[in-house]
């Protein structure tokens, strides 16, 4: 285990790692130390230093620091061994053979949606109509017991299946009566989300770190970024025309979501989170709002009718023109 840790480290220098991850460092002097603010904790003054002939950094703001792995550990909150899986991806070490599998079983998924009328009667309820759309999404559907079948008869071993989590210990399909998005990085898919069409849980991911931002390469050129919680919200957004939309799955984001939107320092951010009774949504997009701000972009909140969210507000009714009303009454609001 120690020979394979220091020959992580070796392949992927922590410098070069903290650039993959947007970070801006400043050089000390002719030293090979560098500064930056740090991406473990919102601040205005640079306190993260990395030393880049120990491999090592340390942060006098948060207090943290370490190498390769401490700071993968911290960026992704993820425990140790989950980290070196997560390290072993984005070297690419595992990532071929994963990636392909995961992008069969969409494949399969999208194959099976046509032939399933109350997956595709669920679609319309939720609003989601263009079929063209629903295809360039990847959107599928697992109506469960057959996705094993298909794959071992790929030649995929059953471990293997077990192994990725798209089957259980027990030998059934993990996903069961569920709408299924694709999670696709550079081309290929990383995770699925499969939303419940029965009784089940309503949400379910496949047991690995959160992905970045939903279709990032497709809007991160755009100085202007609509953030919403959910697929739907994004598959109804995207419907309407607002193709500069993208989904965190959730409202907490990662490290890594929070720095594909502070890529550009000039964007503008709408949040369009649910409008929650409890005021969940709405009390983290303010809370959100207020670190993009630090980080120096423009944050603006929308604001959408009690109890709603965006694919609900199209649902009942919304239309493109009242969107935009309210991207522009957001706009309008801040100081």
């Amino acid at each position: 285990m120690w020979k394979e840790l220091e020959e992580l480290k070796r392949q992927f220098p922590l410098l070069d790692y903290l650039r993959r991850h947007n970070w801006i460092p400043c050089q000390v002097g002719h030293r090979q130390e560098f500064v930056g603010l740090c991406p473990l904790h919102a601040e205005t003054h640079p306190s993260f230093y990395v030393n880049a002939v120990k491999n090592v950094f340390y942060c006098h703001g948060c207090g943290r620091g370490g190498d390769l792995i401490n700071f993968a550990q911290f960026y992704f909150d993820l425990p140790f061994l989950s980290t070196l899986a997560h390290l072993r991806h984005e070297l690419g070490l595992t990532a071929s053979s994963e990636s392909a599998l995961l992008d069969e079983a969409a494949a399969f998924y999208q194959s099976q949606l046509n032939h399933h009328e109350p997956a595709l009667d669920y679609l319309n309820q939720r609003g989601l109509r263009d079929p063209d759309l629903i295809r360039h999404l990847g959107i599928g559907y697992a109506p469960g017991g057959s996705l094993r079948r298909h794959l071992t008869a790929l030649g995929h071993p059953l471990e293997r299946l077990i192994d990725s989590g798209l089957v259980t210990r027990e030998g059934r399909d993990t996903f069961f009566r569920r709408v299924m998005f694709p999670c696709r990085e550079d081309g290929h898919c990383t995770n699925l989300y499969g939303r419940s069409i029965a009784v089940a849980p309503a949400h379910r991911f496949l047991p690995r770190p959160k992905a970045g931002l939903f279709a990032w390469e497709t809007v991160r050129q755009s100085s202007s970024v609509i953030l919403v919680e959910g697929l739907f919200d994004l598959a109804l957004l995207w419907q309407s025309g607002f193709l500069n939309t993208t989904c965190a799955m959730g409202t907490n984001l990662t490290p890594a979501q929070f720095a594909q939107l502070c890529d550009r320092q000039s964007r503008q951010v709408f949040l369009a989170f649910d409008s929650d009774v409890n005021r969940r949504g709405q009390d983290a997009a303010a809370a959100l709002a207020l670190r993009l701000e630090h980080a120096g972009l423009k944050a603006c909140i929308v604001d959408l009718p009690p109890g709603q969210d965006p694919n609900s507000y199209f649902c009942s009714g919304a239309g493109a023109p009242d969107f935009a009303g309210c991207l522009a009454r957001a706009q309008e609001a801040q100081p």
